[in-house]
């Protein structure tokens, strides 16, 4: 119950949910109906399945044997950190070595506990996801191959050729 001007309790604010959303909405706890078209509807809808997307993930991601390998590694300092350099700084030429001083470890702790965590090893899991931007930004059709291997961190169209192939 939401309080209301006068003070007594209120029933909360209903949300309507029109058209192909609906089955969406309906997962989320919000009623449908098919007329209703209310000013700024598709925004608010959108964001609110944005939101319940995101809880929906956290949820799931909080079972220790459902999350990710990648997912369970961010809660160690380190790894978090240096998957957020990987991330940042993608076209940077990264070593092992770098890596693990940036985030204040030694190589031989850094290059084994990464994989442990993270399922691979740091440089693999950079061109994991340098391809996963090159294939998102191939998708879109309107930059050349030679501009994504320079947007990805490769100087050489052709060796950024190789790599996609084989990822």
């Amino acid at each position: 119950m939401y309080p209301s001007a006068n003070g007594r309790p209120s029933t909360p604010p209903q949300i309507l949910a029109a058209g192909s959303r609906c089955r969406l909405a309906r997962g989320a706890g919000i009623r449908c109906t098919g007329t209703l078209d209310e000013p700024g509807q598709d925004a608010v809808l959108d964001r609110l399945l944005d939101l319940v997307l995101v809880l929906a993930l956290r949820t799931w991601c909080a079972g220790a044997n459902t999350a990710p390998a990648w997912y369970r590694a961010l809660a160690d300092p380190a790894i978090r950190q240096a998957v957020r350099l990987l991330h940042e700084d993608h076209g940077r030429r990264w070593t092992v070595a770098e890596l693990a001083t940036h985030v204040g470890m030694s190589r031989a702790a850094f290059a084994a506990r990464f994989p442990a965590l993270v399922g691979e090893p740091p440089l693999a899991y950079l061109t994991g996801w340098r391809m996963t931007m090159a294939a998102d930004l191939l998708r879109d059709g309107e930059v050349t191959v030679a501009a994504v291997a320079h947007e990805v961190g490769y100087e050489d169209p052709f060796a950024f050729s190789v790599a996609f192939k084989r990822a």
